[in-house]
């Protein structure tokens, strides 16, 4: 074997994600690479870019931007901000210093509402009415909840600045993505190219900047570069074209979720002007195998799930050529791209190791407060450490859900033993026992048993995650749950109706939700529900019943807290692989080189969904505030919908009857 070192290796994550914890893909790829003897460092630069846009030069800058504009083309919003800009300019830093929990003092100057600048967005505190006729924000907060309602407070001057961010000087720009519309499902990398041709904005100087800036600082031979949602990518391809642009000898590769969902089928030998490789599914083993390849201990040929550009052909033995990959829609690689996968089995994940946060800011994220409902607040509130309980999904039969790709349909779980060590030693560094398990869905059995396993250690921590509405939580075990630190599970009603529920294959119902739900509220434990519509055969009277369920479900306290998605069939769903079970025809898909995943289809009810969906997310705002939980769910609609067939204390008469 070679004695040459393996590459140093920097993973980054790249704009935007969720600004209260670090996106957990460079962590347990960080810690997994150290844990194999090589040297690895890892870098947020989501969180550096608003850290750097959202400072007294960031704002400068920005003003310089908004007043170079023709003054007849500014927004209201952006003629505020540059009137008020010395305010603007004296709170920004403060406040971010007071999310960041550097500065608690501040909070009763911001909460006192004459410190920071007040745009549209405060227009939102509108909605809190005290029943008393006092003050609304003390009713909603509480006398003693001055913190909270400065954080909620911080949060909307935030908000109201980038508002002005997105009206003036780059229209992409978003806390959690930026520029999603150039990935999302695009067949060609066509917008990719072309904004990536275009002029860098404020916003794209700055992320070259820190892009270079992490280079010089690890001296990296390889960057990964862990792209998990769409709006990642054009900030994912900024970083590499800044890379490459200045350090041509580094090698960049390109991987993360939104790789393993959309582009399995990566046809674009563009993309390889930026990235020399990209790999699908689990980074573990196909990153072994390439920093192997790449000391020269491993042949082009033994690579494992790896797009590279078409001229790396010439490298393979013809007799050594991989097979074309399994693709749900036509044949990978092609067009000037290879595919190589010698078919190595992935890392078990009891030995993927123990993720690392080492390198990353703990103490510089941001702890928002968008929201007041006390479930909702979790996902952008506090410093979660995110674990997983599982690799997959112990169930993968929903119809909707992409239960055909590796991340989902490979179940492989851990012992408690080594899941509870990956927290002891996850605590010895952050110092932090706050965990997110951010499994597809936690098994009930697995958290049994680390709940056990937690108690006998005598280790305190707080958790939450997500989990199925099965029979399996009882009443019994969420209250061992609860003991063990369970503060919130958020899980799938989808849509709330018997029939479309035994359709989708969610191996629950309406009645079983109810009671499930309500055992984890009686044992403290706070419930989201994930909810979804436009599911094919959904009708208008299917939509008006369902939210006359969830209607129910809060007013009895089963859930706190929930979101309406609308439903979109992809090509490695059930529903995108078999239509014809599920009364709908697919349209022809465009041809693509890029991104392949949402696929459209005709429904025979042709239900005005989109209509529907503006009266779903108004009525659960209200209710995850408290408001209108006893009126007719057909007032929420602006048009003429069915009377709901459900009986009005149905879910009342659920929790009353035995299982």
């Amino acid at each position: 074997m070679n004695a040459t070192p393996a590459p140093r290796v920097l993973s980054v994550i790249p704009p935007m994600t969720q600004l209260n914890v670090p996106y957990p893909s460079t962590a347990y790829l960080t810690g997994f690479l150290r844990s194999r003897g090589v040297v690895a460092f890892q870098e947020d630069l989501a969180l550096a870019l608003v850290l750097r846009l959202f400072s007294r030069p960031g704002l400068t800058a920005m003003r310089a931007r908004l007043e170079a504009s023709p003054a007849g083309k500014r927004t209201g919003r952006v003629q505020a901000f540059l009137d008020r800009f010395d305010r603007y300019l004296a709170g920004v830093e403060p406040a971010v210093a007071f999310l960041q929990g550097r500065d608690p003092s501040l909070a009763h100057r911001i909460a006192g509402r004459r410190f920071l600048p007040e745009g549209a967005r405060f227009e939102s505190l509108d909605v809190y009415v005290d029943p008393d006729g006092g003050d609304p924000l003390a009713w909603a907060f509480g006398a003693l909840g001055v913190q909270d309602r400065a954080r909620h407070m911080a949060t909307l001057f935030l908000d109201d600045v980038a508002d002005v961010l997105r009206d003036g000087v780059d229209a992409r720009f978003e806390f959690v993505r930026y520029a999603e519309s150039l990935a999302l499902s695009q067949p060609t990398f066509e917008p990719l190219a072309r904004a990536l041709g275009s002029p860098p904005t404020l916003v794209d100087e700055t992320l070259r900047d820190l892009a270079l800036e992490a280079v010089a600082r690890h001296g990296p031979e390889v960057v990964l570069v862990s792209t998990p949602f769409p709006g990642n990518v054009y900030g994912a391809f900024r970083i590499a074209q800044a890379i490459k642009a200045a350090h041509p000898g580094i090698v960049t590769v390109l991987g993360g979720g939104y790789v393993n969902t959309e582009l399995r089928q990566l046809a674009e030998p563009r993309v390889f002007d930026y990235f020399d490789y990209v790999t699908l599914d689990d980074g573990e083993r196909p990153i072994l195998a390439l920093l192997e390849h790449l000391r020269g201990d491993r042949p082009l040929a033994g690579l494992v799930r790896t797009f590279v550009r078409e001229a790396a052909r010439a490298e393979l033995a013809p007799e050594k050529s991989p097979p074309a990959p399994v693709c749900e829609r036509g044949e990978a690689g092609g067009g000037g791209v290879r595919y190589i996968d010698s078919g190595e089995p992935d890392i078990p994940f009891a030995e993927v190791g123990t993720p690392t946060w080492d390198g990353l800011p703990l103490d510089r994220y941001l702890s928002l407060l968008d929201m007041l409902n006390p479930m909702h607040r979790l996902w952008s509130d506090a410093r979660w450490n995110k674990l997983t309980v599982a690799h997959g999904c112990y169930w993968k039969k929903c119809s909707f859900c992409d239960v055909s790709l590796d991340y989902i349909s490979r179940y492989d779980a851990a012992s408690a033993a080594t899941l509870a060590d990956r927290i002891e030693a996850v605590i010895a560094e952050t110092g932090q026992t706050g965990f997110h398990f951010v499994d597809e869905a936690a098994p009930p059995k697995a958290l049994k048993a680390l709940a056990e396993e937690l108690a006998r250690r005598q280790r305190p921590i707080s958790w939450w995650g997500n989990i199925r509405f099965e029979k399996s939580f009882t009443p019994e075990l969420c209250r061992q749950l609860a003991d063990s630190g369970c503060i919130a599970v958020s899980g799938g009603l989808e849509v709330a109706s018997d029939r479309l529920l035994k359709l989708m294959r969610k191996g629950v119902s309406v009645e079983q939700v109810a009671r499930v739900t309500h055992a984890f509220g009686e044992a403290g434990i706070l419930v989201h529900a994930y909810l979804m519509y436009g599911f094919p055969t959904q009708t208008v009277q299917d939509t008006v019943d369902a939210l006359e369920y969830v209607r129910q479900l809060f007013a009895a306290g089963c859930i706190q807290s929930g979101f309406f998605h609308r439903f979109a069939c992809t090509i490695h769903s059930p529903v995108g692989l078999h239509p014809e079970q599920y009364g709908v025809t697919l349209k022809p898909l465009p041809p693509a080189t890029f991104a392949r995943n949402d696929v459209a289809f005709i429904d025979p009810t042709g239900v005005d969904h989109d209509a529907l969906g503006v009266a779903l997310n108004k009525a659960l705002y209200n209710y995850m505030h408290g408001i209108g939980l006893e009126q007719d769910v057909r007032g929420w609609f602006d048009m003429r919908v069915p009377r709901t067939r459900v009986p009005r204390h149905f879910i009342e008469r659920a929790l009353d009857t035995p299982a």
